[in-house]
């Protein structure tokens, strides 16, 4: 494609090569003859879907001409909204992210444009497009940035969310900036907000964040329960609704707190806030969607009390612990690395019961894939202390083979989704039993350790 010509100079010359009249190449596109001779003629501009029908008609893939329609069609004066929307919405299906940065760097300084940018960037999200919902986000908020509005918050959620991935640095970084603008956000939507940064936390194992956040998703939710118990209203259908029971963002703030105090080793504090969702005969609503996390929450409560008494030492609860995550496949990687958790830190032998998760454990080692109702992102940060405690009772035990395995696991995965910590922990650990090593795994850990000096680098 020649970047001296015009788009409609290319077809004019592609009609003249292929001996085209304009009902010729009105029906090649599927387009009125009347249309095509406006736009031939010049006398209108091309839509982006009379574009599309005429790149396929000139056997062309859709989008091959999207670089040159900005400069001629969209860049305008007074831009059109109605040509620049459809233009975006394919640029975001057929990932042409610059052609859309450079669409709305055209409207960077016309701020009547910030609610259609909003509301188009919504859209994507919504599809599941979310690079391209990301471009719009930025710029709506960057028109905002004066402004406590609570659209700047959304903007900053969605960028957020849309942040989220494998990289455990940008989901920190994300997480920081997000922070400073969830309150922001819609009553509900804090909700949602602040459920979201405490897990991130959580996945990144900062404790303290953890706890703020919360705290502050369960005041916030006792609020919104109580309110709306005494408000004794009808739900309209059109009225926003939370996306979980309200007492259910109440439990969730305790689980979590209970699990930030756990890793603090402060187990009695622990067991306080277990308690606290172990009893919710307080909500008295009956619907399905009430029963069935009631139902979660009283289990959740059930396995966590077992973990704390574990991790407290009380190996007798082993037995009942392990009859109870067998038939409950959702709870068997977190409970098996608490289990060896206890193991390597009270020198309990669970080798018996390491035999009966053998199928589990192989799968888990070998795809690191689990079905489950956590999110992956939770059960790749679960699964890497799991490999690393395991390979820690392995090599304690003198069981090389299986012990390095599981550690150059962790190491890899570590590596693989920038967590550093985890990382050092393992190299530290490879360090400590490495005159076990054989050559081939030497080996292979030092091209692990390459890779970490080639990302600092």
């Amino acid at each position: 494609m020649s970047n001296t010509t015009t788009i409609l100079a290319e077809l004019v010359k592609y009609m003249n090569e292929h001996d085209l009249n304009i009902s010729n190449l009105a029906r090649k596109s599927k387009m009125n003859p009347g249309t095509v001779s406006s736009l031939i003629n010049g006398n209108r501009k091309f839509s982006v879907y009379q574009l599309d029908r005429l790149t396929e008609a000139m056997r062309h893939p859709i989008g091959y001409y999207y670089e040159r329609y900005i400069p001629e069609y969209l860049a305008d004066a007074s831009p059109n909204w109605r040509r620049m929307s459809p233009f975006l919405e394919n640029c975001a299906k057929l990932n042409k992210l610059d052609c859309i940065q450079q669409v709305v760097n055209m409207l960077l300084d016309k701020l009547g444009y910030a609610t259609p940018l909003f509301e188009l960037a919504e859209k994507l999200f919504e599809d599941g497009l979310y690079e391209a919902a990301a471009i719009l986000y930025e710029n709506v908020a960057l028109s905002k940035n004066k402004q406590h509005s609570e659209r700047l918050a959304i903007c900053q959620y969605r960028l957020f969310q849309s942040r989220q991935g494998d990289d455990q640095e940008k989901n920190y970084e994300a997480a920081v900036q997000f922070g400073t603008y969830v309150e922001r956000l819609d009553e509900l939507d804090q909700l949602d907000g602040l459920k979201a940064l405490a897990n991130t936390y959580r996945a990144l194992h900062k404790w303290d964040k953890v706890e703020l956040f919360a705290k502050a998703l369960g005041e916030k939710a006792e609020i919104q329960y109580k309110l709306s118990k005494r408000q004794h209203r009808v739900k309209k259908e059109d009225s926003k609704q939370p996306s979980f029971p309200l007492f259910a963002y109440w439990a969730f703030s305790h689980l979590l707190r209970g699990q930030a105090c756990d890793e603090r080793g402060d187990y009695e504090q622990a067991l306080y806030h277990i308690k606290k969702y172990a009893n919710l005969s307080w909500v008295t609503d009956t619907d399905e969607e009430t029963s069935r996390w009631k139902n979660k929450y009283e289990e959740w409560a059930v396995v966590n009390m077992y973990a704390i008494k574990l991790l407290s030492g009380e190996r007798n609860v082993l037995p009942d612990y392990v009859a109870y995550i067998s038939s409950r496949k959702d709870e068997v990687l977190p409970a098996l690395d608490i289990i060896l958790e206890a193991a390597n830190r009270y020198h309990f032998d669970v080798d018996d019961i390491l035999k009966q998760f053998e199928a589990d454990i192989s799968s888990y080692l070998g795809q690191q894939k689990v079905e489950s109702f956590y999110t992956q992102r939770f059960i790749t940060e679960r699964f890497i202390h799991f490999s690393r405690k395991l390979a820690l009772y392995y090599l304690r035990k003198s069981m090389f083979s299986d012990g390095f395995r599981s550690l150059l696991i962790c190491m890899e995965i570590s590596i693989a989704i920038n967590n550093r910590i985890q990382a050092m922990r393992c190299m530290r650990l490879f360090v400590s039993f490495q005159e076990h090593a054989p050559s081939n795994t030497r080996a292979f850990y030092r091209k692990l350790v390459n890779a970490v000096g080639e990302d600092e680098e």
